[in-house]
């Protein structure tokens, strides 16, 4: 369909094709683009010499006239005395295959404008391209090369997202030490201040909002401001030396999102934020390949292991081996060692070093175990941690990762604990994206998939670069073993699949079984779960690599693992069942090449009975439907670990009744019986 159309009644005020309003003296210049389905509108203007925006949703305005531009260092600003000279237009209906994914085809449907904006004095210009889908709308910024010199310094992007109302929002803190790792807030957007993106937000008629970007490569991570008027103002990660970004044109930026839906499920299944990345640059995807892990890790966390040498140092050639056999034992790729180079102890070279990333302790003999682990089948995942020493890092970059590519390592977590890299520059500024760019790149040349903690978050680059599998940006596991504020609480799961979740797959490491973990010298710390709950999040937190966190002697000969067994990690479809935002979900998904499904299913601190419509089965078709679920007397905090498994036959006009314990959660594995 066009990308500008007229709309009959009631939608016809969403849209004007192209047209030229007289204000007094002044002419302004208007364009309207609607959505195939001609749901969604965005309307873009030069009234007052400002280029601005708004979006509409069937009739409904839900961002009022907001901003555009950029502030430069050298005055010559596009923020002001606009007018827009030409506009253009196209539409696009393709398909694609994801190497893995929560769907294995995608379909790109989206309608363009592109419009370009020049100074009324000549000396600058920017061209302005916005794509509106069925789900939202992406809008990004082209500056065109502008001769000599052609290098710019950004110091502030004027982009505004003036809402409707006091949305309802759920937010973390941006501008703080911790990166992305707070526990997330309901409020009003208005008691909201700094806060990180993807940003959900629910209008008073129930449309949910997700403001997010997409195809973060070269420039900064964007922050929202919350301030007057509900009006949310773009807020780049600087420079150490204040400059938000550096610009060599011609350039484009990011594209910023807003993804819409009727109702919070629409959020998780939308493809907007892939959809405005770039196709894949690895050629031959082969080696790229989902599975599950296990690791020396969790015992670190617990207080059983050291990440440096000593008596209880947990990676050694016997323990990892020991973790090696468990894995070929129980069908897992791969074997995640931390604390195996030096450098964990403090050992500073003369070159003013701290971790080395190709010499292990001398109790790890990594040739053996690598040769070891080839022999059964596995692999071992290697860990870069950085310490958020970059220097360092960069300057063994490339040895590092010939070290791990001849030793058949296929996979490397890396980490950069620290408020600031290299002491001065957030993890989140233009620095640090090209930083982290920079791994992923050499990575792939070297056919290595990556897990990163500490990570940029993601804004869709997996579609470029699908060797980026999976990373953190939240607070994941680990903070129920030692968080001074006793972990997780019950509803933090049930609030990632709307907020963190939507950016794309999060390493949370589920699967603990040892809930109470008895014995680590922190009685205020525990899982806030049922044990059922820890197996619905293989479902609902999707990972393509997703890990069996918990110490091997706690899954061995325990019923319950054999759900994490078979559990799959790639997708050909997924759909959201139930969904209300920080009470409970349910995703189901189809296995890639298979016709199993498996549903996980959540809750927060309040036991539930859901319903599971079943017609997304195959008709005509039985299936058995083994399910893992809470028992009848289970509780997060005085019987989490009640449970049950039973199985039943179902098809697709069959609908399950999900009892949730509080706390708790139900995995079900459904089986084609033909």
């Amino acid at each position: 369909m066009p990308a500008f159309s007229r709309i009959s009644a009631p939608a016809a005020a969403l849209a004007v094709l192209s047209a030229v309003c007289m204000r007094g003296t002044v002419s302004a210049a208007e364009y309207t683009a609607v959505s195939p389905d001609r749901t969604i509108a965005v309307t873009v203007s030069d009234e007052g010499g400002r280029c601005r925006y708004s979006v509409m949703r069937g009739g409904e305005v839900l961002v009022r006239p907001s901003a555009l531009g950029f502030v430069f260092a050298d005055g010559i600003d596009l923020d002001g005395d606009l007018s827009i000279v030409s506009a253009s237009r196209s539409s696009c209906d393709s398909t694609w295959e994801q190497p893995w994914g929560e769907r294995r085809i995608v379909r790109d449907l989206h309608n363009e404008l592109t419009v370009s904006c020049a100074r009324r004095d000549g000396r600058r210009t920017m061209r302005i391209v916005f794509r509106v889908f069925d789900d939202g709308v992406g809008f990004r910024y082209e500056l065109p090369a502008a001769g000599d010199p052609s290098d710019f310094l950004i110091l502030g992007e004027k982009t505004e997202f003036a809402l409707s109302g006091d949305d309802t929002a759920w937010w973390i803190p941006a501008f703080e030490d911790n990166r992305y790792e707070y526990l997330y807030t309901e409020s009003p957007i208005s008691a909201a201040g700094a806060v990180h993106t993807p940003l959900t937000l629910r209008t008073s008629s129930g449309i949910f909002l997700s403001i997010h970007e997409a195809a973060l490569t070269d420039w900064a991570s964007m922050a929202l401001q919350s301030g007057a008027g509900n009006v949310l103002t773009c807020r780049l990660f600087p420079w150490s030396d204040g400059v938000a970004v550096r610009v060599t044109t011609p350039a484009v930026s990011p594209w910023r999102t807003i993804t819409i839906a009727g109702d919070p499920g629409g959020l998780i299944t939308s493809t907007l934020i892939l959809n405005l990345n770039e196709p894949s640059r690895i050629a031959d995807t082969s080696w790229i390949r989902p599975g599950k892990y296990i690791g020396i890790w969790w015992g670190m966390h617990i207080g059983k292991y050291t990440w440096g040498s000593g008596p209880k140092h947990g990676a050694t050639t016997a323990n990892t081996e020991r973790y090696i056999d468990f894995a070929a034992k129980h069908g897992f790729s791969g074997v995640l060692v931390e604390g195996w180079n030096l450098g964990w102890d403090g050992n500073w070279f003369s070159d003013g070093s701290g971790f080395r990333f190709t010499i292990p302790h001398e109790d790890f003999d990594i040739e053996e175990i690598c040769r070891y682990a080839a022999e059964r089948g596995v692999y071992l995942i290697g860990h870069h941690e950085t310490g958020a020493d970059i220097d360092n890092y960069e300057r063994q970059l490339e040895a590092a990762f010939s070290y791990y590519e001849r030793l058949g390592v296929r996979a490397v977590k890396t980490g950069y604990v620290g408020n600031r890299t290299n002491e001065f520059e957030w993890h989140h500024g233009q620095y640090m994206v090209r930083h982290y760019r920079k791994v992923v790149e050499t990575a792939a040349a070297h056919h290595i998939m990556l897990i990163v903690h500490e990570p940029i978050k993601d804004t869709g680059i997996r579609r470029t670069w699908p060797n980026m599998l999976s990373r953190e940006g939240a607070r994941g596991q680990e903070y129920n073993a030692w968080s001074g504020d006793g972990g997780n609480p019950p509803d933090h799961t049930t609030i990632l699949p709307f907020t963190r979740m939507l950016a794309g797959p999060f390493d949370f490491t589920p699967g603990i079984f040892d809930l109470f973990f008895e014995g680590a010298g922190r009685p205020n710390n525990r899982v806030n779960t049922t044990l059922t709950k820890q197996l619905a999040l293989y479902i609902v937190i999707y990972s393509p690599m997703q890990m069996a966190a918990d110490l091997p002697e706690n899954y061995e000969g325990h019923p319950a693992f054999r759900f994490i067994e078979e559990v799959p990690t790639d997708w050909e479809t997924s759909e959201v069942l139930n969904a209300s935002i920080g009470d409970y979900v349910t995703i189901a998904r189809r296995e890639r090449g298979s016709g199993e499904w498996y549903i996980g299913s959540i809750t927060d601190e309040n036991g539930r009975i859901l319903a599971a419509p079943l017609d997304f089965l195959d008709r005509g078709r039985m299936y058995r439907a083994v399910i893992w679920a809470d028992a009848p007397d289970a509780d997060w905090q005085e019987n989490p670990l009640a449970w049950e498994v039973t199985s039943t036959q179902v098809d697709a006009g069959d609908t399950l009744e999900m009892r949730l314990a509080p706390g708790g959660g139900q995995a079900i594995r459904l089986i084609p019986l033909d």
